[in-house]
């Protein structure tokens, strides 16, 4: 599939079932958007993740051997959990 960045260049993507997750780069990315996303085969936006924070960006992603969850860490410091279905935060911890 081929991905097209929204704002800056992509850092990562992660194939799953529903489409592929997409981590863009943080550097010039709008403050009101979150860099984290989910894309369908047509890349159309499935959902966006939900930050800990307004104001940080996320900067890793890893799949969670669960199935349906993952991790993601920010620019900020935080640890989060995020459902996969949704990109909706489940918890999170600062980290410093």
């Amino acid at each position: 599939m081929n991905v097209v960045a929204l704002y800056t260049h992509i850092e990562k993507t992660i194939q799953i079932n529903a489409g592929m997750i997409v981590l863009e780069s943080p550097s010039g990315f709008p403050r009101n958007d979150t860099n984290l996303y989910l894309i369908d085969q047509h890349g159309e936006i499935l959902w966006k993740a939900e930050k800990p924070d307004p104001s940080t960006f996320f900067s890793r992603v890893k799949l969670n051997e669960d199935g349906d969850t993952f991790s993601a860490y920010t620019i900020g410091g935080h640890a989060c959990e995020l459902e996969l279905r949704s990109g909706k935060l489940i918890s999170f911890t600062q980290i410093q």
